[in-house]
Parts: C-alpha cells; structure tokens; sequence
C-alpha cells in the first residue's frame, strides 16, 4: 500500500507586487513576470494565492526562488475569472499576492523520484529543475506537441523526459522519446514495477487515476499530490 501525503496551506502576506512582463508561448498559454516582494521566500512546488478585486487565485511559480523576478504559467480559459485578469494585465499593473501555501516540494529520499504533470500543472516541476533538482523521470500529458512549454529544460534536468500525447497516433510523428497515450497508459505498460516517490499535479481525475495505479503495481511507494482546484 502506497502513503499518500497531500498538500497542507501556511501562509505570510500580503505582499504587493507588479507585473514586470508576459510573452505568449501559445495561443492560449503564457508566462508572466512579476517583481518579487522584499522578504518573499518559497520552495520549489509551493504555490502564491494571488489577489485582486476580492477575487483570489492560486498558481506556481516555474521560476527558481533564487530568481529575481517570479515567473507563472497561466493558461488563458474563456471565461476565466483570474487567467482574464492576467492575460490582459498590462506592465507596471499592481497585484497582490500571499503566500507560500502548501508543502508540495521535492523530499529527497533514496527511492526514484517520478514527477507526473498533465498541461499547466508541470509548473512546479519546472521551479524544481531550474532550483537544481535533477535525475528524475517526468511524464508530461498533453493533447498536442505545442504545449510542452519547457521540453529543453525538462529534458536537460531529467534522467528520463517522456511526453504523453492523448491524441498522438503513433510515437514516430511525435517528439521524441514520446508515448502516444496519457499518462496513466505509460504507468500501467512501461514504467517498471518497483518503490518510488511519485510526485502528481495536475487535473483530480488523472491523480485519482494514478493512486489507484499505484496501489496495484508500485507498492511501497509514496505519493504526493497537488490537484487543480
């Protein structure tokens, strides 16, 4: 039986902030800058409640904490009550934001870590890898090519970087080292049997879908999550 640890919330603030740059990686995804407020410190993985006109929205940073500004990953949703409120923020516009909440950071230990992200939830793993972790395998699930926002970098950090395309047909049209299949596929077929620290974020359904995967085919393992609200 796997150990399931899930996030916990502490926080500090408000802190004010400004919104420094935002360059489009998508159509519908960006990363957006902000200065970082003097005695903000956070982990890899932690996540700041950002807050403006009563409405509040958590998002990870994919920046390193030593950075000098924070960077975000934001995907643009049509009728997005916050996503809307950054993808038309203009420079110099103020924010505030607390935080960090959560503990969802890396723990090393002597079993192999496994980072497993769907879309914009691979955010804290790139805080991770730019903060210096390194030797981990990522399955990374997305519908298409285009959203594997920081292949270099993952690929670069990882011992073993494998894109999940849902809708890709066959692994040769793909990028490479890609499986054509979601993240749960590769788990079940692929992945080796055996303990390691598996590390999950993105959508509630892909999370419930991996524990139970774990709880059959990786015993002893441990498993942290930070589901998408």
């Amino acid at each position: 039986m796997s150990k399931l640890f899930q996030g916990t919330t502490d926080s500090a603030g408000p802190y004010e902030t400004r919104v420094l740059s935002r360059s489009w990686l998508t159509e519908d995804a960006f990363e957006i800058r902000f200065s970082r407020p003097p005695g903000l410190q956070f982990a890899p993985g932690q996540r700041l409640r950002f807050i403006r006109n009563e409405v509040e929205r958590d998002y990870t940073p994919v920046s390193s904490p030593q950075d000098e500004g924070i960077d975000f990953l934001v995907r643009s949703v049509k009728g997005g009550l916050f996503s809307s409120v950054l993808a038309s923020a203009r420079e110099g516009d103020p924010f505030q934001f607390t935080g960090p909440h959560g503990y969802f950071r890396f723990y090393p230990s002597e079993r192999p870590p496994v980072f497993v992200a769907t879309g914009t939830g691979v955010a804290p793993f790139v805080s991770m890898a730019r903060a210096g972790v390194k030797d981990f395998i990522l399955l990374h699930g997305v519908r298409r090519s285009l959203d594997l926002y920081y292949d270099p970098l993952l690929r670069k950090a990882a011992r073993l970087y494998v894109p999940c395309l849902s809708t890709l047909r066959d692994p040769k049209e793909g990028v490479p080292g890609g499986f054509a299949g979601r993240v749960t596929g590769y788990l079940a077929n692929q992945l080796a049997s055996g303990a390691y620290d598996f590390y999950l974020c993105g959508n509630a359904d892909m999370i419930r879908d991996v524990i139970l995967l774990v709880d059959q085919k990786f015993l002893d393992s441990l498993v942290y999550t930070e589901p998408f609200s």
